[in-house]
C-alpha cells in the first residue's frame, strides 16, 4: 500500500505543468540514498590503509566541533580531497561506478525513484544537486536517468590527476542554493513552479530557492522549518537493519519455500515423473514462501503467460525474490538460466540442478552460449525457458542493457518471447539481503512477440525493440 504522504507528493507532481521549464532538484545523500556516499569512499580508503593518523585526528576534531558554516564545510572537503591527490580522474570515475554498483545502489530509496520517475514522465528538468563530487553523484544520476548534476567540482591538473583541491565554492548551504538559481536562469526554468527535495538542516536555503519544497526524512532543524512553513514532509523507509518481525518472517518464508520445493519434488518422484515433481515443487514452494513473507503478487496480462507455450520468458531481474516470484507465475513446464555460482547454493542449488537449469559463466561468453544450446531442444519438447536478458540482477529499477543469448535461442527454436516486467521486487528484498518485506509486487506480462521473421542480421534491432517495451512499461505502468 502506498504511503499517503508519498501518494500526495506524486499527485502534486502529476498536477504540475508539463515541460522542461519545471525543475525538480533532488539532494543526494540522505534524500535519494539512505546514508552518505562519502562514507563508502572513505571505507574504501580505510580498507586499503590509505588514511593516516593525522587525517583521522583532524576528522575527529571537526566531527566533535560540528559544521557551523561554509568555511567549516570547506575545511572538511579539503581534508577529504587531500587523500585523493595524485590519483587520476579516470581512476576516481571508475571507482565511483564500482562503489555505486557494489554498495550504494542498494541504498537508493524506492520512494525517491518513484518521485524522479514521476517528474520525468511530466517532462520536467530533473537535477541531482549535491555537495558531493561528480564521482559520487554521477553513477546515481545515470542509473536514475537524470541528465543534469550540480555538485562540488574538484581540480584536475593537466596530467589528469586530482590536486586535492576544489574548484569554486562547495555546493553546501548557500552555495547549493546559488547553484540552483544560476542553473534555473541559464536553462529557462521557472523556480515558482519548481520542486526541491532534501533531508538536511543545511539545505533550508536550497529548498527556499524554489516554490515547492519537500522535506525528506528531515533532520531536527529542517523538520521545525518545514512545520513553520507548511512544507510537506516525507518519511522514506530505511534500508538499514531489519526489524525482528521482518527477520523472523523472512526466515520462515525461506524455510517454507525450501520445504514446498522439497515436498513437490517428493510427490513427483512418487508418481515417477521428474517433470511433474519440478512443477509441483515450483508451485508449492512459491505459494508457501510468498504467503509466509506476506508478499502479494498483482499481475496484469496474466493470460499472456499461457497463450503461446512453449516460449522464452524474459524478466528484468531486481532481487532474489524474483526466483520465487517466477515460480508463482510460470507454474508448469519451464526451466531457466542461472549464474554458475548458484549451482552449489546451499539453499536452492539442489532444486535448480533437479530442474535442469542452465548454469552460465557470466565472464565466459563462449561457455554461456554453450550452456544455452540444450535450451533449444527443451523448447522443441514443450519446456519453456525463463531468462533475465540483463544477465544479472540490476542494481536499481532501471532497465539495463540486454544480452542476446535468450533472443538467439528463441529465434533458433522459432518460439515467441514473452516480456515479464517486474516493477518493485527490489523494494521488498534489497540486493544482497535475505530479508523480505511484506507488500505487493507489481507484474505486467506483455503480449508474446513472434520471432518467425527474426534473422541474425536484424537481431540487434529486435533486441532493442523488446528492451524498449520494458522501458515504456516502467515509465507508463498500465493501470
Amino acid at each position: 500500500m502506498t504511503d499517503p504522504a508519498l501518494a500526495a507528493a506524486l499527485e502534486r507532481i502529476r498536477s504540475a505543468p508539463d515541460g522542461p521549464q519545471v525543475g525538480a532538484f533532488f539532494d543526494y545523500d540522505g534524500t535519494v540514498i539512505d546514508g552518505y556516499s562519502a562514507a563508502t569512499f572513505y571505507r574504501h580508503r580505510l580498507r586499503r590503509m590509505q588514511v593516516g593518523l593525522r587525517e583521522v585526528a583532524q576528522l575527529i576534531m571537526l566531527g566533535l566541533r560540528g559544521l557551523e558554516d561554509e568555511e567549516d564545510f570547506g575545511r572538511l572537503l579539503t581534508l577529504g580531497f587531500a587523500g585523493w591527490a595524485g590519483h587520476s580522474e579516470q581512476e576516481l570515475l571508475d571507482l565511483g561506478e564500482h562503489l555505486f554498483a557494489g554498495s550504494i545502489a542498494s541504498t537508493v530509496y524506492p520512494e525517491a525513484w518513484q518521485l524522479v520517475n514521476a517528474h520525468r514522465q511530466k517532462g520536467h528538468t530533473v537535477v541531482l544537486a549535491s555537495s558531493a563530487t561528480r564521482f559520487q553523484v554521477g553513477p546515481a544520476a545515470r542509473a536514475l536517468g537524470i541528465d543534469d548534476v550540480l555538485c562540488t567540482e574538484v581540480e584536475v591538473n593537466d596530467a589528469g590527476q586530482l590536486t586535492g583541491r576544489t574548484m569554486g565554492n562547495p555546493l553546501w548551504r548557500s552555495g547549493k542554493a546559488a547553484a540552483v538559481k544560476t542553473f534555473a536562469k541559464v536553462h529557462g526554468i521557472d523556480r515558482r513552479s519548481s520542486f526541491a527535495y532534501s533531508n538536511g538542516d543545511e539545505d533550508v536555503p536550497f529548498l527556499l530557492s524554489v516554490a515547492r519544497a519537500t522535506a525528506v526524512n528531515p533532520q531536527p532543524d529542517l523538520a521545525a522549518e518545514a512545520d513553520e512553513r507548511g512544507w510537506p514532509v516525507l518519511a522514506f523507509t530505511s534500508r538499514g537493519r531489519p526489524s525482528l518481525v521482518e527477520a523472523v518472517r523472512s526466515a520462515a518464508a525461506i524455510g517454507g519455500t525450501i520445504g514446498g520445493f522439497a515436498t513437490g519434488i517428493a510427490l513427483g518422484m512418487l508418481n515417477g515423473s521428474r517433470r511433474e515433481g519440478v512443477d509441483h515443487g515450483a508451485v508449492l514452494g512459491a505459494e508457501v514462501g510468498l504467503a509466509l513473507a506476506g508478499v502479494q503478487v498483482n499481475v496484469q496480462g496474466e493470460a499472456n503467460l499461457y497463450e503461446r507455450r512453449p516460449a522464452v520468458y524474459l524478466f528484468n531481474h531486481q532481487s532474489q525474490l524474483d526466483m520465487v516470484l517466477l515460480c508463482r507465475l510460470m507454474q508448469r513446464s519451464f526451466t531457466g538460466v542461472a549464474k554458475k555460482e548458484l549451482r552449489n547454493d546451499p539453499m536452492f542449488g539442489v532444486f535448480l540442478r533437479y530442474a535442469d537449469m542452465a548454469f552460465v559463466d557470466r565472464g565466459d561468453p563462449a561457455q554461456a552460449r554453450a550452456a544455452l544450446e540444450p535450451a533449444v531442444a527443451k523448447l522443441r519438447d514443450g519446456v519453456s525457458l525463463v531468462v533475465a536478458p540483463e544477465g544479472t540482477r540490476s542494481a536499481t529499477p532501471a532497465i539495463g542493457a540486454f544480452k542476446k543469448g535468450a533472443f538467439h535461442v528463441a529465434m533458433q527454436a522459432q518460439v515467441p518471447v514473452v516480456p515479464i516486467v517486474i516493477r518493485n521486487s527490489g523494494q521488498l528484498m534489497a540486493p544482497k539481503s535475505l530479508v523480505i518485506s511484506s507488500g505487493v509486487v507489481d507484474v505486467a506480462v506483455l503480449s508474446p512477440v513472434p520471432t518467425t521473421r527474426w534473422t541474425p542480421q536484424n537481431l540487434d534491432r529486435q533486441v532493442a525493440r523488446v528492451r524498449e517495451m520494458y522501458v515504456k512499461t516502467m515509465r507508463n505502468w498500465p493501470r
